[in-house]
């Protein structure tokens, strides 16, 4: 990196020194917030040994309603060097995790392009790219080769919610475009003879309370822009409302209705979308890791 940050779709420009922070809130140094497996992402990426996850803090998006705040919007984590994350991924590999997921790496692209140059050679499995959507094609465009599998969100379609709750009014177009880069990166998803992808996209959507109608319009415009066998689809139910108590949404303060999912899943089924759903036990806090 050279002088000022542009990486993400923001275009902050800041030097990311602590004494000017972009939007992340994040210095140019990697910050890590936990590195271990994890057992609770979609069935083809834990598998039975677990997702070899590395959080990293801060975050380009910090919706108002997110889980894991404590890292993305507070910046809880430990700076680390190049190097030192490098021994980190392998340690995780040595611990059998079915592959290496990088989550909320999207303000890091510059830093961790290298790291990925590095390791990717010494491991034989797949380096997942979790992400909120919200990337710039640009970036996108230098990880070709260097990921396996494309994990990112697609939360809205409405404007004007990508801008109350993510202060981004622009996400519904950043978003397609970077869904489609990602696709045309890594193609029809690919996977072993134990059902764990191997190479491929799956894009998430979290349904909220009171925006089911917004859903509806994302898998509507997933189904219009990827070919139905191009991707799956995961359709997330665990939004809990403890971590948006603090905002003037009300609707955000209550839990999802079995209604207000079963409309967005029988809308994605009709579409012939395939992909993975939640059970509302999934909608409680003991998901959220540890930080």
């Amino acid at each position: 990196m050279n002088g000022s940050c542009n990486q993400c779709p923001r275009q902050c420009g800041t030097h990311r020194t602590s004494d000017s922070l972009g939007f992340c809130g994040i210095p140019m140094d990697i910050y890590v917030a936990r590195c271990a497996p994890h057992l609770w992402e979609e069935p083809p990426i834990s598998g039975t040994r677990g997702s070899g996850t590395v959080f990293f803090s801060g975050c380009n998006l910090r919706c108002v309603f997110c889980q894991n705040a404590v890292i993305s919007r507070d910046c809880k984590g430990t700076p680390v060097t190049r190097e030192e994350l490098c021994s980190m991924i392998l340690a995780l590999t040595e611990q059998g995790v079915h592959n290496i997921n990088l989550v909320t790496p999207t303000h890091y692209t510059e830093q961790l392009i290298p790291v990925l140059e590095k390791v990717k050679p010494k491991i034989n499995i797949p380096i997942v790219w979790n992400s909120s959507g919200y990337e710039a094609v640009s970036a996108l465009r230098r990880l070709e080769g260097l990921v396996d599998i494309y994990l990112p969100d697609f939360k809205y379609m409405s404007s004007d919610l990508s801008a109350s709750y993510s202060k981004a009014p622009d996400y519904a177009q950043v978003a397609t475009e970077a869904v489609l880069e990602m696709y045309r990166q890594v193609g029809m998803p690919t996977f072993d003879e134990k059902g764990l992808m191997k190479k491929g996209l799956i894009v998430r959507h979290l349904i909220l309370p009171g925006c089911r109608k917004d859903s509806m319009e994302v898998v509507r415009h997933l189904a219009d822009i990827l070919p139905s066998d191009g991707f799956k689809l995961s359709l997330m139910r665990q939004y809990t409302p403890e971590f948006a108590l603090h905002t003037p949404f009300k609707n955000l303060h209550r839990q999802l209705t079995d209604f207000e999912y079963s409309s967005v899943m029988d809308e994605a089924l009709r579409l012939g979308l395939d992909g993975y759903m939640q059970g509302k036990e999934s909608a409680t806090t003991k998901f959220t890791p540890d930080f």
